[in-house]
């Protein structure tokens, strides 16, 4: 006798918003996920709440977790596509993100301090490291690593 749980097949004909957003994601897409439609989620997304947790009057563990999830929500997505494409700043930001996150925590815990002015302090480390990072590397030995193409797809 098979379980069903009762519950009907609700399954949509037409593609989805999300499987829009993902599809392609490993058949045939370009392996460099900045070029994807995807990198409006995998960036935007935390960049827009890292914009709204810097202006607005929050709470210190709101704020934290905020900057924490949204810096290693971008880290990490930098991390997957260096390994997928060999985007060559993506070997550096994803890092980089995912040590100021660390930063964030430490700092928002109060765990570290970093002075009243903490958050300005991360904020202009952001500000001024992801750009860095970013074009520097890419203009001087261009946009993709040697070993480029060997990721998942």
């Amino acid at each position: 006798m098979r379980f069903t749980g009762g519950l009907t097949s609700t399954r949509r004909t037409g593609p989805t918003a999300a499987s829009t957003l993902l599809s392609g994601f490993c058949q045939g897409a370009p392996t460099d996920l900045v070029t994807h439609k995807v990198a409006a989620l995998l960036w935007g997304v935390p960049l827009a709440a890292l914009l709204v947790a810097s202006f607005m009057d929050l709470d210190a563990a709101t704020r934290t977790l905020t900057w924490t999830i949204s810096l290693l929500w971008a880290g990490g997505a930098c991390v997957l596509n260096a390994w997928r494409s060999g985007r060559l700043h993506c070997h550096l930001t994803g890092p980089f993100f995912m040590a100021l996150a660390g930063l964030g925590l430490v700092h928002g815990s109060g765990f570290v301090s970093f002075g009243p002015r903490g958050w300005t302090v991360l904020g202009l480390l952001l500000l001024l490291g992801t750009p860095l990072l970013t074009f520097v590397p890419e203009w001087i030995f261009g946009k993709y690593s040697k070993r480029s193409g060997q990721g998942c797809c």
